[in-house]
């Protein structure tokens, strides 16, 4: 059987969460801001995934994130099945605020019997810190929550110490639905720092608990250590890291590409481990980036990647070929290639007639921005039952109320078409098609009018406002177009590499695209540049369709379709 190459989720999908519940594998991954919450793949290979429908945080008493700044809302969610009751635990935190001192991360559980929901209203656990993770101790039936601590006295202090204040380990009572008993820190991390991402697991007498450390950056990795005790010490004990007893793996980071600049997939890290059902195999899951070669930017955002491992005569686990990963790996099962590779055309019908279709009139690859009540920015259907109809609400920056839908950049070159009907009364009124990272970066092509409201205009706006690494680039304003007055408009870009962008345009009917603008740097659309921030951006480019109206009358943009073409280009040595 041919290896697979990874990465197994590709584009924007962090921080994995693995389990296997009898013959099939599921991934948790992050979601941040782009709602509904929490995205769900399913595989019985763990070679080709499948999206879960619906995904588990769908509704306002789960999830309403209308605030939250960029890069915030779910952090790492946590995926576990407690045999015993056949039920299914979904652990996440929705960060509030992440950048300065504070961090106000709030913790929850929700429940399900089946994969597919539905899912509790969430219970609320604690605001301790982000990262949670529920273990299921099979021996005694106790549940422990794990997850790291925020110390905000230590951010940006003179102590020398990390805000990153260690691992903490409190039971859970799954019949009173609350902590109980003491709060303990059982993991205080290694001298590489920037302790999080904790996940707890028991094999053979011993407790293992598997971190994440050095920022989830070029200085990622995964850090393995283990103890006889759910309580620990899982610090190095003997003090001279022989790895013979508990404390710290004798690899110290399990996976990590820090060390190997050249290594094809990147800040490697953040992963959770499962075993195959015949108990033979392990695999690990991780996060990981693959950069463009500019300045090593990762439009693609964090992606997740497999690995095989196994379990050595010390009773530790070792990467297979580690700690640095590898791009192809051994798994049961084989992929079509070719999917990976096929243009999506997602069309709209309101009738619920599309097969793809989930509980929004939406095919899953298409998400929108933080709030619950998606009926106020969107409705599937329109006059012929197949269009997007978005309601113009809030400009494209804001971190409250507007009308996005968009899908993943899952390769290095593509181009993205849709054809809009929209008639501006104004320039406060503009809809059209954009390449998006966040609400300071992104291109955005619209339909708009004249101050006088006598013309319609093609209008290209820019937002490439970086936190400070240079990653910000001068770019050339472009001046308004105008075009007819009536008839739907196409309009199109193409990404080539994860570096270039260039937008073209066309009436309805017309064969040839036309060029407008220049070129564009495509790269600033990466975690590097995600936004003026001051602690790192998480999630990764999208394309999708957008309306605006700041006059506040919800002007209607009406959509017929969203298209999505991956192209093989010859600067995608990512992608071969």
């Amino acid at each position: 059987m041919p290896p697979l190459r990874n990465p197994i989720l590709p584009g924007f999908h962090p921080d994995p969460s693995i389990v296997r519940v009898a013959n099939t594998y599921y991934i948790a991954t992050s979601t941040f801001e782009w709602f509904p919450g929490v995205r769900i793949h399913a595989s019985s290979d763990l070679a080709t995934w499948h999206t879960i429908q619906p995904p588990p945080l769908t509704r306002a008493s789960q999830l309403d994130m209308r605030g939250n700044p960029d890069s915030c809302g779910v952090w790492a969610p946590c995926l576990s099945h407690d045999a015993r009751t056949s039920t299914f635990y979904l652990v996440y935190t929705d960060v509030k605020r992440k950048d300065g001192s504070f961090k106000d991360a709030h913790n929850y559980i929700v429940t399900a019997r089946d994969i597919a929901g539905p899912w509790s209203d969430p219970v609320y656990v604690n605001s301790s810190g982000f990262d949670p993770s529920l273990f299921h101790d099979g021996a005694t039936g106790k549940k422990y929550f794990v997850n790291m601590l925020w110390d905000h006295r230590q951010r940006g202090g003179k102590s020398g110490k990390s805000a990153f204040a260690g691992i903490a380990c409190q039971e859970w009572d799954a019949g009173s639905q609350k902590l109980v008993g003491e709060r303990r820190t059982i993991f205080k991390g290694t001298e590489h720092a920037l302790v999080e991402g904790p996940h707890m697991y028991k094999r053979g007498g011993w407790y293992y608990l598997l971190t994440a450390e050095g920022g989830t950056s070029y200085g990622h990795a995964s850090t393995l250590a283990r103890s006889r005790s759910v309580w620990g010490p899982f610090d190095d004990a003997d003090g001279d890291r022989n790895g013979d007893g508990p404390g710290v793996h004798p690899q110290r980071h399990i996976l990590t590409a820090k060390d190997a600049p050249s290594a094809a997939l990147q800040k490697a890290g953040h992963a959770s481990f499962v075993d195959t059902p015949d108990g033979e195999k392990t695999y690990l899951v991780h996060l990981c980036g693959r950069p463009v070669r500019k300045k090593g930017r990762c439009v693609l955002g964090r992606e997740t990647s497999i690995q095989e491992c196994y379990w050595a005569d010390d009773e530790w686990l070792y990467v297979k070929n580690g700690p640095v990963p590898s791009l192809w790996v051994d798994v049961p099962g084989t992929r079509d290639e070719s999917e990976y590779w096929k243009e999506k055309r997602y069309t709209f019908g309101g009738d619920g007639s599309k097969a793809d279709a989930g509980p929004w009139g939406l095919d899953p690859d298409l998400q929108w921005l933080r709030t619950p009540e998606p009926e106020r920015i969107f409705r599937v259907g329109g006059d012929d039952n197949n269009q997007l109809i978005l309601y113009g609400r809030e400009s494209i920056g804001s971190w409250f109320e507007q009308a996005l839908v968009a899908r993943r950049q899952t390769h290095f070159s593509y181009d993205a078409e849709t054809l809009v009907d929209f008639q501006p009364n104004d320039e406060r009124q503009f809809a059209g098609l954009t390449a998006y990272y966040c609400a300071y970066n992104f291109y955005y092509l619209t339909i708009s009018s004249s101050s006088e409201g006598t013309t319609r205009e093609l209008a290209l706006m820019i937002s490439n406002v970086s936190w400070p690494d240079g990653c910000l680039d001068e770019q050339p304003l472009l001046e308004p177009v105008e075009i007819p007055n009536k008839g739907k408009v196409r309009l199109a870009l193409s990404i080539r590499g994860g570096e270039t962008l260039q937008f073209q345009w066309a009436m309805e009917g017309e064969d040839e695209l036309k060029n407008i603008g220049p070129v564009l740097d495509a790269s600033i659309l990466s975690d590097e540049c995600g936004g003026h921030q001051t602690h790192g951006s998480f999630t990764g480019a999208f394309a999708g369709v957008a309306c605006s109206d700041l006059n506040g009358t919800a002007m209607e943009a009406r959509f017929d379709y969203l298209l999505y073409r991956p192209i093989k280009h010859e600067s995608d040595r990512q992608d071969e």
